[in-house]
């Protein structure tokens, strides 16, 4: 009979213990492949959720990880603003030739917890997400258009959470993420929903930029009028018959962005790469490299957290080991007697250790494997809602190829914490225990 049968039949005899200890060893790996596997696409969602730009022009308040945080992933409020002339440079002034498209964003404002981005039509036309992607709409939608400033497209998760749909109405409330504020009369017509692109934009609603900025031209003029209704009626008369001539001077000179996202025009690599400290030069501005900012995110902070986590989870398969050879070990001395017959029928000490190890390797990958299936079914289990809070799409198919080395790795464990249980097989006195009848 082969030995690893010999062994099988072992761990059978003792049904019960094997299971538990294989189920311990089984959630050391579910934790370690939960830990390798969520790392892996959260790393790839954010290094390449900002694909299709690879430059943004913002305030010089607060930092490029700031800038970087409520530009691509709308996760804080922005620190600051631009004014309109740093996009017309970049659009068609000095930088021009070194810019193969530039897009303005505004970022403030919210509908039900999610932000409102006011942009141009272009940003879903000139950009791709994840690699080469391009933007498409769900069944009836469209862009939205310049000459409508009050049309909005939204992303897949605020449609599907909030309830929105082609044809609905909606007002932004002033604030970022629903924090308070008060809400614009105006309303914006949805005309498009984009499709699931496990980036950030589907969580986003992007408006028109010109309908944006006629929202706050109102609200300034609103507190204008209100201030010099206490100064008397023909204050007031007066203020109104300037109205159009103030608006026309808002319009031409005081536009304000949050920041200007740019994808770089890499036919002359040497003024691509001089870009960014061409345009950091200009005054209240910094330019941020997005993919630079991740990977020192990722690297610093993200990575570190990723280096604990594993830390545990390994230390949780040494335990499960260290539970599987104390398992072992305490059925050595009821093993006694079956170790006498086997040594007296003629097997070698060597066999006999073999056997023990054996029996400790298959237990040992038995619960891996099934930490493996474990820890890919509780990824798929879940990924709908990390798909939701987050956006980040995921899959029980996830395979990383690093998840490989735990194969060797459990056998190198399973080897060691065998050892001594093995060790005890091999010293066993047949004699003695064939006399004792244990």
């Amino acid at each position: 009979m082969p030995l690893w049968k010999i062994a099988w039949r072992s761990i059978q005899h003792r049904a019960v213990a094997s299971v538990l200890t294989a189920f311990s060893m089984a959630l050391g790996v579910a934790l370690v492949v939960a830990v390798l596997v969520i790392y892996h696409v959260l790393d790839r969602s954010f290094r390449r959720s900002s694909q299709g730009y690879d430059m943004i022009v913002g305030s010089a308040k607060g930092g490029p990880l700031e800038l970087v945080l409520s530009t691509v992933y709308y996760l804080q409020p922005p620190r600051g603003t631009i004014p309109y002339q740093v996009y017309e440079e970049l659009h068609h002034g000095q930088f021009a030739t070194e810019v193969a498209a530039a897009i303005p964003v505004c970022i403030g404002g919210s509908y039900a917890g999610y932000p409102v981005i006011a942009t141009v039509p272009e940003m879903f036309e000139e950009f791709r997400y994840l690699g080469d992607h391009p933007y498409e709409f769900e069944e009836n939608g469209r862009n939205f258009r310049h000459d409508a400033p009050f049309e909005a497209v939204i992303g897949a998760t605020v449609a599907r959470k909030a309830g929105l749909k082609v044809g609905d109405t909606f007002r932004i409330t002033h604030g970022f993420g629903g924090q308070g504020g008060h809400e614009h009369p105006e309303q914006f017509t949805i005309v498009g929903v984009l499709k699931p692109t496990g980036t950030p934009n589907d969580r986003g609603i992007f408006v028109n930029i010109e309908g944006f900025w006629k929202l706050h031209l109102h609200d300034q003029h609103s507190s204008a009028s209100s201030e010099e209704e206490t100064q008397g009626e023909e204050q007031n008369t007066a203020t109104g018959s300037s109205h159009e001539e103030s608006e026309a001077t808002h319009t031409e000179n005081e536009k304000l962005l949050t920041a200007v996202l740019v994808k770089r025009d890499w036919t002359n690599t040497a003024k691509a790469l001089a870009l960014p400290q061409l345009v950091g030069r200009e005054p209240g501005v910094q330019c941020v490299i997005p993919a630079e900012e991740v990977a020192k995110l990722f690297e610093g902070l993200l990575g570190n957290i990723q280096t604990v986590l594993l830390i545990f989870a390994v230390l949780i398969v040494v335990v499960a080991g260290i539970g599987l050879m104390v398992s072992i070990y305490n059925s050595m001395s009821e093993r006694r007697l079956e170790i006498a017959i086997m040594r007296a029928l003629g097997a070698k000490r060597t066999t006999v250790m073999a056997v023990i190890l054996l029996e400790s390797i298959l237990l040992s990958l038995g619960g891996g494997a099934f930490g493996v299936c474990l820890g890919h079914g509780l990824i798929g289990a879940f990924s709908g809602v990390i798909f939701e809070e987050t956006g980040v799409q995921i899959s029980a198919l996830s395979f990383q190829p690093i998840e490989l080395v735990l194969v060797p790795g459990l056998i190198i464990l399973a080897s060691i914490v065998g050892y001594l249980p093995a060790l005890i097989a091999y010293r066993t006195d047949v004699a003695r225990a064939l006399a004792s009848g244990v």
